[in-house]
């Protein structure tokens, strides 16, 4: 007895892959520079605001930078000193990151690290896309830098800063877990000299 397939797609499977092809080759045009540093004004000297506006300033930043809820993003050979960093020895949840985000509606801090291809970053950008303001990311070891040992390899992305806006580099092949918890002290640091409310 013969099989019939009781339901057919709408699209072929050429369809697919000409459409897929396009969107990471729309994606490779535009990403063929780093995305510049967003945070600038960060180093200028900004104007005082009021006493009340100045508090505010400073509560919120630092109920920002004291409970970032983080999704991780391939994590790949780093995965195990993230998983040290959140172990008891390290105990990242001190920096009110107790619990890993499955979901990035959930989370304001994208820990890549990992090498990314060309075919996956799309998907990263939209794991990015759909994170909650303010949002931000840490590059975590020599892949999610630069591309590491792959770098020159044509189906590689040259680290993630070509996809997404990255606020803080943790070096290392892979970076220890003190590294890794150093690098989130100094995106706390960033975060809390943010300005909430301006002139």
């Amino acid at each position: 007895m013969d099989l019939v397939p009781t339901r057919r797609f709408v699209y072929s499977d050429a369809d697919l892959d000409q459409h897929e092809g396009e969107v990471i080759e729309a994606l490779k045009a535009r990403s063929q520079q780093p995305i510049p540093d967003q945070d600038q004004w960060l180093s200028e000297k900004a104007p005082e605001a009021g006493i009340l506006l100045t508090s505010v300033d400073k509560v919120i930043d630092w109920a920002r930078s004291n409970a970032l809820w983080s999704v991780v993003c391939f994590p790949a050979c780093c995965a195990f000193e993230f998983i040290s960093t959140a172990a008891s020895r390290f105990d990242i949840s001190r920096f009110g990151m107790e619990i890993i985000r499955a979901s990035p509606r959930q989370a304001d801090l994208m820990i890549t690290a990992g090498t990314l291809t060309w075919k996956m970053a799309p998907n990263v950008r939209r794991i990015y896309d759909q994170m909650a303001e303010p949002k931000y990311v840490i590059a975590m070891g020599a892949c999610g830098i630069s591309g590491g040992i792959f770098q020159s390899s044509y189906g590689v992305v040259p680290g993630y800063s070509r996809i997404v806006p990255v606020d803080v580099y943790v070096p290392g092949c892979p970076p220890r877990p003190e590294a890794l918890l150093y690098g989130i002290r100094m995106l706390q640091d960033k975060i809390s000299k943010a300005k909430v409310f301006r002139k």
